[in-house]
């Protein structure tokens, strides 16, 4: 048994599954059942298909661990049984940077923004609160189609290596140049000026997967075969080397074995009468008669053009004229496939549209104002009583139930943001100057071996000198007891509630620590406050591990970690007194003898990293 407690056989049926995922031909592995109605999936030859290539993929695809904070996978904004999507928009205040006007959009959270040294630092828009980005995420099942990718087709078909410059794949690159973007935009994924150097750092030590649950089978046998990331590069690449371009080809080829081809109209159109009920019948001839196939053209539900369907005015976003440059492209976004658009919780590009009846009723009127290079196939006109047909259709009839249900090769671990809140926070806080109470910022996961571990203080006085307040107890009556003081931060910012800070603290890789629980609290000098200190509400963080804990620093057993000294020794010394698991360093295990001390001594003199 492996990890989380399954057995280490998915790698096995990974293997026997391949030839269903890749589409377009006899399907000889387990659940095959056919042929599939959908074309062979566009492979550069320059990245060809492997298993250990795409079992990489699927774990770097959904491992939070490639962004800086630890907060952002790939898959965060493209969930599997949202049709690839993301479920979860937030408000945007769109170009004009106000909210609640006319231009504002719902679109997919980043990160919190900071600086090149991963401080925490105010954006103009979001200050200090997850940004959202410029559009919605768009759906990544099916992308491996699209010659261009993202609603605007910025990510083409030339690959060329982002460490050297070198041209990697001359043409069919589109779905490795949409990987290389994210993990360095500092409002999806990334801290400023984030480079791929810090990424393949991070991914040396980092166990796979480390902060997620719920392992699929192919994954976990993966993990439990190979145990770390240089060894998935050396098994899918031929040597261990992490690199940009190796992360996005393992992630194109996952993506490639994305293939939705086992919903009812695929059934249907391969012969099977019943697999489409009368009325998603009725809609599926009804669809052909309008324009809607025009630009959704079957098997892929899309002609992957660019058009301009109104939407916004064009002055909001220019769309597909900023790649190309030309005038016609204003305004002008990709066509997304229509294959399980039953399962996404928002349409178009600015996540206005919740229901395909406010789709139908774009099609039928002028659309936004300022769209002098609307589609000439607009409007259409499709009466009401035709319309339940058709969303029947759409939104149930190009459903594969593999993707709803999430099942392989849809199947995915469970994020660890979809977790409840480690840190948590606990208590109310105390006011300062306006009645402000100091904001505590606690998003990154703390687990162990989380060397980027920070929390930060919004909403404070500026100029103020704070410090953080650290207790393996609670706080009573609101207010922490320290065992250490971190500190003094001098607050950056400006006007009523700008201060803010930053405190970083490494969590070493040392197994002992799993479970251990941490209380912080900033406490902020205010001559405001009550007693002339403000307090944030306090974070309550308790250590975690999800698999096999790392091990960098085993002799730093005390706060405050990631430094050796004579609190450490006193640590080791009671936990040896009270025969403490902490103590026993040394075989044979159970036994505590001078075989742990002298091991204890050897790990102190070694210090950490």
């Amino acid at each position: 048994m492996g990890r989380h407690g399954y057995a280490a056989t998915g790698t096995a049926l990974a293997l026997l599954a391949l030839p269903v995922i890749l589409g377009g031909s006899l399907v000889a592995g387990v659940g095959g059942r056919g042929v599939s109605t959908l074309p062979p999936v566009p492979v550069p030859p320059e990245n060809p298909m492997s298993e250990a290539k795409r079992v990489l993929g699927k774990i770097l695809f959904w491992d939070e661990q490639l962004s800086s904070d630890n907060t952002m996978a790939c898959g965060t904004c493209h969930i599997t049984g949202a049709a690839g999507a993301d479920p979860v928009l937030g408000p945007n205040p769109g170009p004009d940077g106000l909210s609640g006007t006319p231009d504002d959009m719902r679109t997919s959270f980043g990160v919190i923004r900071s600086d090149a040294a991963d401080d925490y630092k105010p954006d103009a828009v979001f200050g200090l609160r997850r940004q959202t980005t410029g559009r919605s995420a768009p759906a990544a099942i099916m992308a491996m189609y699209a010659p261009e990718t993202f609603w605007d087709g910025r990510a083409g078909q030339e690959f060329v290596d982002p460490d050297t410059g070198a041209m990697l794949i001359a043409s069919g690159g589109a779905l490795e140049n949409q990987v290389i973007a994210p993990p360095l935009s500092d409002v999806e994924m990334a801290h400023e000026a984030r480079d791929w150097a810090q990424i393949s750092a991070k991914l040396e030590h980092a166990v796979p997967l480390g902060i997620a649950t719920d392992l699929p089978p192919d994954v976990q046998g993966a993990i439990d075969t190979f145990e770390s990331y240089p060894a998935m590069f050396q098994e899918a690449f031929g040597t261990d080397q992490i690199s940009a371009a190796r992360i996005a080809m393992a992630i194109a080829t996952y993506e490639r074995t994305l293939v939705p081809d086992q919903s009812p109209w695929d059934l249907f159109t391969l012969g099977d009468s019943q697999a489409m009920t009368p009325q998603q019948i009725d809609g599926w001839n009804l669809f052909r008669g309008f324009a809607c196939a025009t630009c959704h053209e079957p098997p892929l539900f899309t002609d992957l053009s660019f058009r301009n369907i109104g939407v916004r005015p064009t002055s909001e976003d220019r769309g597909r004229q900023d790649v190309t440059g030309l005038a016609q492209d204003r305004g002008r976004f990709k066509v997304p496939t229509l294959r399980n658009v039953g399962l996404k919780p928002s349409l178009m590009h600015t996540g206005d549209f919740q229901l395909m009846t406010t789709v139908f009723n774009l099609y039928l009127g002028p659309g936004a104002s300022g769209n002098n290079n609307r589609d000439p196939l607009l409007p259409v006109l499709v009466p009401i009583f035709q319309r339940d047909a058709i969303t029947d259709f759409l939104e149930n009839g190009l459903t594969d139930p593999r993707v709803a249900a999430e099942q392989f090769p849809f199947d995915r671990p469970t994020l660890n943001i979809e977790t409840p809140p480690n840190p948590s926070q606990i208590g109310l806080g105390t006011p300062g100057t306006d009645g402000l109470v100091p904001r505590m910022i606690s998003v990154v996961p703390p687990n162990v071996g989380n060397l980027d571990f920070k929390i930060g203080i919004a909403q404070a006085l500026p100029g103020a000198e704070a410090f953080v307040a650290i207790s393996t107890s609670p706080p009573s009556g609101g207010v922490l007891t320290p065992e250490t003081l971190e500190g003094p931060f001098t607050l950056d910012g400006s006007g009523s509630g700008g201060g803010y800070a930053t405190l970083h603290w490494p969590i070493l890789g040392r197994p002992a620590l799993e479970g251990d629980v941490v209380f912080m609290q900033w406490r902020v000098s205010d001559p405001g406050a009550v007693g002339g200190v403000a307090l944030s509400r306090t974070a309550r963080v308790e250590l975690f591990c999800t698999g096999d804990c790392p091990s960098t620093c085993p002799a730093d057993l005390a706060l405050p970690y990631g430094a050796l000294d004579f609190s450490d020794v006193t640590a080791f010394l009671n936990a040896f007194a009270s025969m403490h698991p902490d103590a026993d360093l040394a075989a044979p295990e159970g036994a505590f003898n001078f075989s742990d001390v002298a091991a204890f001594l050897g790990m102190f003199g070694a210090g950490c990293p």
